[in-house]
């Protein structure tokens, strides 16, 4: 199975990079750090103090080569799990509140991309409990960027902070300069948060695990195809899902719902794409005709719109 899995042509959706630093990256860029330090803000229990520890390692990003050496050694760890395209949620949001030279840094995060055999195209993604302004802001800078492989635009954080309905002529926007609208969604939430979310008009949603409490929602979902990304040992690890057991991914393909899976934040979940497909064979029994029809999702759904630059 696993041999199947490594094998399998495989695209990632939903992958922060913030959240893909390990704690040797974080150690590289700041040698005064120690493992224990690491490790231990690392460690929480539920959704409030994973947005902690986000800022605590969004922190130690102070340089623009900071960010260059994260999407690095991110790039070498989806080569070797033979990970073709990826989308990467870039927050924008966060190195906007840092008050950091936003267009160095990201500057020298694409110059990394050149060298890399994954395709990468970038999501900038705001923070929805910061404010309308804040959310234009990292709005307008993506549109500004659409030439410089930014697809899409997406809002993160607190959804109980910052509902959609706030958003709406922001997504409008965007949409109208060509970008795809990729919020987050139905994490920590509620149906009713999801329908809300709808009035984005969004191409796909970020984790959208709430849909599998409401019937007519998946229905939806599936006859409109608007495809979830669905993130298992983020969710365990946020306590969005009680258990492993009881988290619903099986529940949502069943019910035709489309998905991908996805690792969120890999270092801090302790996860890679491989591990959440072994995840979904051992514990809710996908098939590898199934798996495949997942990875192929990955490809089917990405918005592939700009080649790769040359350097």
């Amino acid at each position: 199975m696993r041999e199947f899995i490594h094998e399998l042509p495989k695209a990632e959706l939903h992958l922060h990079l913030e959240g893909s630093l390990e704690a040797e990256t974080l150690i590289e860029m700041d040698p005064t750090l120690s493992m224990e330090e690491v490790r231990d803000a690392y460690q929480f229990e539920d959704f409030g103090g994973f947005l902690r520890s986000y800022v605590w390692v969004s922190k130690r990003l102070a340089r623009p080569d900071d960010y260059a050496i994260a999407t690095r050694h991110l790039l070498q760890r989806l080569t070797a799990q033979n990970v073709k395209y990826v989308e990467l949620n870039l927050s924008v949001g966060v190195i906007l509140w840092k008050e950091q030279h936003f267009e160095a840094i990201f500057r020298a995060i694409r110059q990394e991309t050149w060298q890399s055999p994954v395709e990468v195209h970038w999501i900038f993604d705001a923070v929805r409990q910061f404010g309308r302004d804040h959310v234009r802001c990292v709005a307008e800078l993506a549109v500004e960027h659409a030439c410089d492989g930014v697809i899409g635009f997406g809002i993160g954080g607190d959804e109980k902070r910052g509902p959609a309905e706030e958003f709406i002529d922001i997504f409008e926007f965007t949409k109208a300069n060509g970008l795809a609208s990729l919020p987050h969604s139905g994490e920590t939430t509620t149906p009713e948060a999801m329908w809300q979310t709808l009035k984005l008009k969004p191409d796909r949603i970020g984790h959208g695990i709430a849909a599998a409490e409401d019937p007519e929602l998946m229905r939806y979902l599936r006859d409109n195809n608007i495809p979830l990304e669905v993130c298992i040992t983020s969710n365990i690890c946020t306590g969005a899902v009680p258990s492993l057991d009881g988290h619903p991914v099986r529940k949502l393909f069943d019910a035709g719902v489309p998905i991908t899976l996805n690792t969120d934040d890999p270092a801090m979940f302790k996860t890679s794409l491989e591990r959440e497909y072994e995840i979904a064979a051992e514990r809710f029994g996908f098939s590898d005709a199934e798996l495949q029809q997942i990875a192929d999702n990955g490809f089917r759904y990405g918005m592939i719109c700009y080649p790769k630059k040359s350097a």
